[in-house]
């Protein structure tokens, strides 16, 4: 009788479906989350607009990019693959000397790249994971690069409860020169701590410093962010984010406000 209840178990057993993981969008923030996206399932992140201030002592520039994205697939349960692209940009400079404005609307590039988890795709514990990428010129001058770059990141991140997580990003890049005849090392390192305030109100406050050795204007920006997510369903979430110049090489501020989907 036992034999034939446990058979009879088997037959009418429902097969366990997957579990799916929270929704880890790279939106909003300076780091990139080493979390990968669900085998199958697609992850939509987009500024919708995102507003650069930078002052120099003989000009202003204001970027203004619209619709800035990031699509992520998941190709296996620890690899992702990636395409991102600004479809439109502004750039407004004013000579502060003569008054003269020069304006340009254009398209940016497109990144292409795969992150790959080395622990915990799903982000939880400690997580990391390895991410090249590359650019393809495809943009305008003053938008996007005017020629092929490519990086490499490695994201950290640790929780340390449910409610507080910490992340850090090493970054090293080939950046295309300033005067687009050849390529420079770039490095960067970005860290920072995430926090819980609700079960669906995310607060991260961040640091970056970025050692950039154009050739021709070598610079070392130090930058501080906040940024703000809201979850407002399983897969959907709203976010503001904001970038802070630190010292006279990084841009004044940086506003933003996105949205990411999954599918």
């Amino acid at each position: 009788m036992k034999r034939l209840a446990a058979a009879l178990i088997a037959l009418t057993a429902t097969p366990a479906v997957a579990q799916q993981r929270d929704y880890c969008p790279e939106r909003p923030g300076i780091n990139t989350p080493a979390c990968i996206v669900d085998k199958g399932h697609v992850s939509v992140e987009t500024a919708v607009v995102d507003w650069t201030l930078d002052r120099q002592p003989d000009s202003r520039t204001d970027t203004v990019l619209i619709g800035d994205t990031m699509v992520r697939l998941g190709v296996t349960d620890s690899v992702e693959a990636r395409i991102g692209w600004t479809p439109y940009g502004h750039q407004r400079t004013r000579d502060r000397q003569s008054g003269a404005i020069d304006r340009v609307g254009q398209t940016g590039d497109v990144s292409l790249g795969l992150k790959a988890s080395l622990l915990h795709p799903d982000g939880s514990g400690l997580s990391i994971a390895a991410l090249p990428y590359v650019t393809l010129p495809v943009g305008g001058s003053a938008i996007g690069a005017g020629k092929a770059g490519a990086g490499f990141l490695l994201p950290v991140t640790y929780e340390l409860s449910d409610a507080v997580q910490l992340d850090a990003t090493p970054e090293v890049d080939a950046q295309p020169n300033t005067g687009r005849t050849g390529r420079h090392l770039q490095y960067s390192a970005a860290g920072g701590a995430s926090f819980k305030l609700t079960k669906a109100v995310s607060f991260t406050a961040e640091a970056q410093v970025i050692q950039d050795n154009d050739p021709d204007d070598r610079t070392t920006q130090a930058l501080g962010a906040l940024s703000v997510g809201w979850q407002a369903k399983d897969d959907l979430q709203f976010d503001l984010f904001g970038i802070v110049g630190l010292n006279h090489d990084a841009p004044d501020m940086e506003l933003a406000a996105g949205v990411s989907r999954r599918f």
